[in-house]
């Protein structure tokens, strides 16, 4: 009855219109994933209301071939810009990054896309021959394991990311801090709101990412004057394109153990796909001997977490389907599609609903499959952008950037978010602190509190500790910082790139920290755990019971780090000099002090005039370019803000403070909404 299932599942994702409808939903994922800011779940809420009045199989095409493909699109930010194009890209930055800056884009698309494909179908079929035995596996997974695993996500990233085991903890736990802005989990009490109305439901998260992860690249390519790539471009990109997909191929066994990594991972609600890329780049770390050239562009550290990252989607729809647990934003929507549909999750989905539910999985692997193949026709020229001016590329992306920030909560607090989190972000670039934990902590901040409540309450405190998988994975989690530690003690802090032309730090591929920055950031995220200790008690237990665990050894990592800095740093005044003097980083300042501007512009007249107003002051006094250039990037630039993010998706523009005298000066027959 299985294999039956498992052809009929076959000819109906086959079938004519649904395989076309997967084509569309393909494409449409390959947009989402590339575009910082946006991503498979924006592209669900877009597509859901248009799949009331499809049939089931082609509403399931075209929802999956967005679902399966955002994981792997999201690799060219990552790789191009150093910005994580979803959660579940942050550790491909490591690597991926480095190697565009060394003019070896192609060759890591080659390697990440070939790779992406194999996990996604490895996924997939794994998702197949899993369900009927799915139900005892994700059935021992309660609170304490869903914790304990959050845990060692946040071992890895921390421990992984940067050249210090301390920062990277320390980083962690300042993001486990923000997670607990907002509403308690256990009571209606607010806490650390300061105030604001806006920060009541939570930090919304995509500013806090873009902020930490896209403007500081952004400022950095734009003060530094020069392409993504650091070196003159040499050979034909279809050679490194080539060279990447045998990487993958002489890479096959740690490919396909990072991709079953991925589908179990997936399985685990709420968990999968957060911390999945992270614990396959440190499985990549513990099962080879050669580690040394992790973090400055191994190819290695690129394959681990797109195999994995991959697989996750299919190892993702077991607790959906099997059992209507969704265990993202992106599953609960295909949960409502399967309702809308009039599917019932659980049983009927693994009896008489079974080719549905096997034509669900072709559809994720013939996705992966077409999208792999697509990119790799486009990656030759998407890798041509890593050796184009810095200039022609800031204006684009930093549009998506902020766009993307305002789809969270469309309020003028989402720009000031991203604002806040881009200049503290500068700073840990420049000061060597790693800030993919603060990332994830953020994101697995929720689950975790939520967990940790519910063992607390269910075991009366902390009798759930010696359950036999919190054990295992508890003890995991100590092997990874010991094995870190060892690691950080072996190796130099400097190693020299495959050109013996340039040291780069072994932390996101950042040069070397600056001492300034480094204690700016230390003092920082100190008060901040200082300043979080003062309400603690005035909260009840369980209130405040949480942001306790990310407080003390928060704190406790930050004053060590910066003690030791402290006492190692010459006088301030040899610092500011040193600090001062770099051309780049005033240059940073500024064009931080650009985007103030806009913000404020916006305010007055309106998104759509500062957004193409900044873009064309940009582009003339910051890339020296004539009219000719500007005005058409302009004009290009309203097209998307009025095409896309206003006729389309229909977001809530910022009210201006002129808005009255603005529509009394548009003349009759002009739509405002072209302007306001």
């Amino acid at each position: 009855m299985t294999l039956d299932a498992f052809v009929q599942g076959l000819v109906l994702a086959l079938q004519w219109p649904s395989f076309g409808f997967l084509l569309v939903g393909i494409v449409i994922g390959i947009v989402l994933g590339a575009v910082p800011g946006l991503g498979g779940v924006i592209g669900l809420v877009l597509i859901l209301p248009f799949t009331y009045g499809m049939d089931t199989l082609s509403a399931f095409a075209i929802l999956l071939g967005i679902f399966a493909v955002t994981s792997t699109s999201d690799t060219i930010a990552s790789v191009m810009l150093g910005i994580p194009g979803t959660a579940s890209s942050q550790a491909t930055v490591l690597d991926g990054h480095p190697m565009a800056q060394r003019g070896e884009a192609a060759r890591a698309f080659g390697a990440a896309f070939t790779v992406s494909a194999f996990g996604g179908v490895f996924g997939a079929v794994i998702l197949a021959i899993s369900l009927p035995v799915a139900l005892p596996i994700i059935l021992r997974f309660n609170n304490p394991e869903l914790f304990a695993v959050a845990i060692l996500g946040l071992a890895m990233v921390g421990s992984l990311s940067g050249t210090s085991v301390s920062k990277g903890l320390a980083a962690a736990c300042f993001g486990l801090l923000l997670s607990t802005i907002g509403y308690a989990q256990d009571a209606a009490i607010p806490r650390y709101w300061m105030g604001n109305t806006y920060l009541l439901d939570k930090l919304p998260l995509i500013p806090v990412v873009l902020g930490l992860f896209a403007l500081p690249e952004l400022i950095d390519l734009a003060a530094k004057d020069r392409p993504i790539a650091h070196v003159t471009r040499t050979g034909a990109n279809w050679n490194k394109l080539i060279q990447g997909i045998g990487d993958a191929f002489r890479n096959w066994w740690l490919a396909v153990r990072c991709s079953a990594i991925g589908v179990y991972i997936g399985m685990i609600p709420g968990v999968g796909g957060a911390v999945v890329d992270w614990i396959a780049y440190g499985h990549a770390l513990q099962s080879t001997k050669n580690t040394e050239t992790y973090g400055t562009g191994d190819v290695r550290g690129v394959i681990a977490p797109e195999a994995a990252n991959n697989a996750v989607r299919g190892g993702s729809l077991i607790p959906t389907v099997a059992f209507g647990v969704p265990g993202s934003a992106m599953n609960a929507l295909l949960l409502g599609a399967l309702l809308i549909q009039g599917l019932q999750p659980g049983k009927p989905m693994l009896t008489t609903d079974l080719p549905i539910t096997f034509a669900m999985i072709w559809n994720i692997a013939l996705a992966n499959i077409i999208a792999a193949a697509l990119l790799m026709v486009l990656a030759n020229q998407i890798a041509r952008l890593s050796f184009v001016s810095g200039h022609l590329i800031v204006p684009c992306v930093i549009l998506f950037v902020f766009m993307g920030a305002w789809l969270s909560l469309a309020e003028i607090g989402d720009w000031i978010s991203l604002m806040v989190f881009g200049a503290l972000g500068y700073l840990m670039k420049l000061g060597g602190w790693p800030r993919p934990p603060v990332v994830l902590a953020f994101i697995l901040g929720s689950l975790m509190e939520n967990s940790f409540l519910l063992s607390w309450k269910i075991h009366e405190g902390l009798g759930w500790i010696d359950r036999p998988i919190v054990v295992v994975i508890l003890a995991l989690v100590a092997a990874t910082l010991i094995f870190s530690i060892r690691r950080n003690r072996r190796r130099s802090v400097q190693v020299t790139d495959d050109e013996g032309s340039a040291n780069v730090r072994r932390s996101l591929g950042e040069e070397d920290a600056i001492p300034l920055a480094s204690l700016s950031v230390g003092a920082a995220l100190l008060a901040a755990f200082v300043a979080a200790s003062v309400p603690l008690p005035q909260w009840p237990t369980l209130v405040f019971a949480f942001p306790l665990l990310a407080i003390v050894p928060g704190a406790l990592l930050t004053a060590t780090v910066f003690g030791s800095e402290v006492l190692a740093a010459p006088r301030f005044g040899v610092l500011w000099r040193a600090f001062s003097a770099r051309d780049d980083i005033r240059r940073g300042a500024a064009f931080l002090g650009y985007c103030v501007a806009m913000i404020g512009l916006a305010v007055l007249l309106g998104q759509k005039v500062a957004l193409v107003t900044l873009v064309t002051v940009y582009l003339i006094r910051w890339g020296g370019y004539g009219w000719q250039v500007a005005v058409p990037y302009a004009l290009a630039t309203a097209a998307i803000l009025i095409g896309f993010y206003d006729r389309v998706v229909h977001i809530f523009w910022l009210k201006p403070l002129l808005a009255d005298e603005i529509r009394a000066v548009i003349p009759d027959g002009i739509p405002v909404w072209l302007i306001l």
